[in-house]
């Protein structure tokens, strides 16, 4: 018996995890930074991220924690709220 052809699922990246993403993105280009700016000042304050996982917390595919939080902020110079906003 002659086998069915598969079809290929093309895998969707979700876009809901987080609610931050498009905040640290509005907040980046204010302060005309690049991604990997971004990731930089990241490393600063500690937290080694990079550029990629900023691209994918801006489209809400990465989830954000609670820690992941306050080094955002930081790294934007902003206080944590103002990315719950």
């Amino acid at each position: 018996m002659p086998r069915k052809p598969r079809h290929r699922s093309v895998a969707r990246q979700r876009t809901d995890r987080n609610l931050v993403g498009r905040i640290v993105k509005r907040l980046r280009n204010q302060q005309n930074l690049t991604q990997e700016d971004l990731a930089g000042r990241a490393a600063a304050v500690g937290w080694c991220i990079s550029r990629d996982a900023v691209k994918r917390i801006e489209r809400g595919e990465r989830e954000v924690t609670d820690i992941e939080l306050r080094l955002l902020a930081r790294s934007l110079r902003v206080p944590p709220a103002i990315l719950l906003d």
